[in-house]
């Protein structure tokens, strides 16, 4: 079994894609006004208009309401990241910390609200973990 992606459902996919695009540095595959893909080496953020969810069963996702999930994307300098985006993000969440497992971290809220992880392996152990 392979994890391909996660979908955000946004009442504004134009703006959502916006933000990845620039967070990401990764441009947006746009298949329709209602929903575009961020494709990574490893994943893929699909991005999908609050009018696609009745094709996928009405009611089962609403925009803009995620406490529970963290997007995360692994960079290669996480201080950059932070620097990029500053003047760009509305709420830094953490300022880039090193954390006890070994990834330096920047958390912030996309503009839907919901948490956002960049992070560079700074460790050995972490460093090593994520050697491909």
């Amino acid at each position: 079994m392979d994890f391909v992606s996660i979908r955000i459902i946004t009442a504004d996919v134009a703006r959502l894609v916006g933000f990845y695009e620039r967070a990401t540095g990764v441009r947006a595959t746009r298949y329709s006004e209602d929903f575009a893909e961020i494709r990574t080496t490893s994943a893929t953020l699909a991005i999908g208009s609050t009018r696609t969810v009745p094709f996928i069963a009405p009611g089962a996702a609403r925009a803009a309401d995620n406490h529970s999930v963290i997007v995360e994307f692994r960079v290669d300098d996480v201080d950059g990241v932070h620097q990029s985006l500053t003047g760009h993000v509305e709420d830094f969440v953490q300022e880039p910390t090193t954390m006890p497992w070994g990834n330096r971290s920047l958390l912030l809220r996309d503009p839907d609200g919901n948490l956002v992880n960049f992070f560079t392996p700074v460790t050995p152990a972490a460093v090593a973990k994520f050697a491909r």
